[in-house]
């Protein structure tokens, strides 16, 4: 049984059937078999930013057949062979927030497969990954849409999938209206998030 992160050799590639045995208290994610340490406790303006995008889209999903769920909350993606099986499925990450329309997708233990829309916010700690892995594991995934939220500038990039490529829509800044491509009657003033 593993019990301390240290016990874990960081260049070996593990499966989420190995996820699932560790026993410690550090957050971690797997991207493609490898381990990325989370940050630790969010900012007080990441979660702040994280509780009105939660309270916004709450009120907006509650009458649709959607889910909202936020970190943590494990979300398994699948490499192309689409491999259910925890020993085969080597991803597994903890997006801020995503929207979940196929209620197939979820079970138990999280989410298995692509969500609707993912929300990452960034922190000082989380930057690169979010910027590089995350993008092309939610591109390669499937995820329908994509916000980066970046509470240093006060700006949200949005990432539509369009032929398996995500495609970026202008930059938003503060005093923007941000607009769903996938959930149109979704929007809402950005400077309301960040103040």
């Amino acid at each position: 049984m593993i019990t301390d992160i240290n016990q874990l050799d960081l260049n070996k590639t593990y499966s989420y059937a190995d996820y699932l045995t560790w026993q410690f208290q550090e957050k971690l994610e797997l991207i493609k078999g490898k381990i990325f340490k989370m940050s630790p406790a969010p900012s007080t303006t990441h979660q702040r930013i994280s509780m009105e995008l939660a309270g916004m889209l709450y009120n907006f999903f509650k009458p649709h057949p959607c889910n909202l769920f936020a970190a943590p909350f494990d979300v398994r993606l699948m490499d192309k062979k689409k491999s259910k099986l925890n020993q085969e499925i080597y991803t597994v990450v903890q997006p801020d927030l995503c929207v979940i329309c196929d209620d197939s997708k979820i079970d138990e233990r999280g989410a298995i497969g692509a969500p609707d829309l993912v929300i990452e916010i960034l922190s000082p700690g989380n930057s690169n990954k979010e910027m590089k892995y995350k993008f092309d594991l939610y591109e390669e995934a499937g995820v329908l849409e994509y916000w980066i939220v970046n509470p240093a500038d006060k700006t949200v990039f949005i990432y539509v999938l369009k032929d398996n490529e995500f495609i970026g829509m202008h930059p938003l800044i503060e005093e923007d209206t941000i607009q769903s491509k996938l959930f149109p009657e979704l929007d809402f003033k950005l400077e309301s998030i960040f103040n």
